[in-house]
């Protein structure tokens, strides 16, 4: 009776796929968006995608392609792009702990997003460990498939779903946003929480304001990291000099 339970449960990977579908609503509008900005910066539908699959970088690849049309030198393009993803960097030591010992993690990692680091973040070390590669790799390669898919869409036929539903074009914008404000409120769950992902918040939008927008995220995120380890810190320090005083 629980072979038949174990074998009719889904396969790890299906249920990824299934709980990587909400990432969609985020994903494919601002996918379209890319596609219909790269044909009008003079790329091709199959530079677009190629540009989709390799690189896989919502706000770099806007920067990419508007840097590109102006002529700006590919040293700048690359210094601009790693500086945007360098928020990367924080995101392998906090699934580390959960990752399981197997060679496909690191080929994985290309289709690590924000949003699927916020979706693995959560579910990873809900799941057995000989769940969570399968799980990963349905959930990562079915939102990197849509984005794909998504890009294609709006390169070969961006300009006529606009022309065909002109409320798109005000709609698609704030689709990333929304999806970044679904995934961010639930974590406002403590005082620590609240001042790291406040600060970085305001950081962000501090940075925007005054025209540092290219350095809003990384320095914003590194704001709102520094936060989070303070406030971590401090109750560890005020425990040693409590019990310090009670020895004394």
């Amino acid at each position: 009776m629980s072979q038949q339970a174990i074998s009719s449960s889904p396969r790890p990977w299906l249920i990824g796929i299934r709980e990587a579908i909400p990432l969609l609503g985020g994903y494919v509008p601002v996918a379209i968006s890319f596609g219909l900005v790269a044909i009008q910066a003079g790329f091709s539908a199959q530079e677009a995608v190629l540009i989709s699959a390799l690189v896989y970088a919502g706000a770099s690849q806007f920067l990419f392609v508007g840097m590109a049309a102006a002529g700006s030198p590919l040293w700048l393009v690359v210094v601009m792009t790693l500086l945007i993803n360098v928020r990367h960097v924080v995101y392998a030591p906090n699934l580390a702990p959960w990752l399981t010992a197997s060679r496909g993690w690191p080929w994985l990692m290309h289709a690590l997003t924000d949003q699927v680091f916020a979706l693995a973040h959560t579910r990873l070390p809900q799941l057995p460990e000989a769940q969570r590669l399968g799980w990963f790799t349905g959930a990562a390669l079915f939102a990197w498939a849509s984005w794909i898919a998504g890009t294609a869409l709006g390169a070969l036929a961006g300009e006529e779903l606009m022309a065909r539903w002109p409320l798109l074009g005000e709609i698609m914008p704030f689709a990333l946003p929304a999806l970044f404000l679904v995934l961010v409120v639930p974590r406002f769950t403590s005082r620590r929480w609240n001042l790291a992902l406040g600060l970085t918040i305001l950081s962000a939008l501090a940075l925007t304001v005054t025209g540092f927008t290219n350095l809003a995220i990384p320095l914003a995120a590194a704001c709102g990291a520094l936060c989070f380890q303070a406030v971590k810190c401090r109750p560890a320090k005020h425990s040693a000099h409590t019990q310090g005083a009670r020895h004394e």
